[in-house]
């Protein structure tokens, strides 16, 4: 017997590692500042650990996450990979245009 798929936002708060790609509409320059009003000392708090051209990684509360971004055919490619943060991860996502 054949189980039936599992929803994506059903299980997202289950998930230890949580890796994603996006395209959205917003500069590289625009996605790293809501990347740091999100996560950052503003947001939920966590302290920028790396920052470098096209690439933020967060860290606090026993996980992390990890931003990289560039432009790509007119629109940011965004790739998230997280540890301990895949709800905020999946909202800060859905948020983007």
């Amino acid at each position: 017997m054949k189980a039936s798929p599992c929803p994506f936002n059903e299980i997202v708060g289950k998930i230890k590692m949580l890796n994603l790609e996006v395209r959205t509409a917003l500069s590289a320059e625009e996605i790293e500042t809501q990347l740091k009003e999100f996560f950052g000392t503003g947001g939920l708090g966590l302290e920028i650990k790396e920052e470098c051209p096209g690439r933020l990684t967060f860290s606090g509360g026993g996980g992390h996450v990890t931003a990289t971004f560039c432009a790509a055919e007119g629109k940011t490619a965004l790739r998230i990979v997280t540890s301990g943060w895949a709800v905020q991860v999946k909202k800060f996502i859905d948020g983007l245009p």
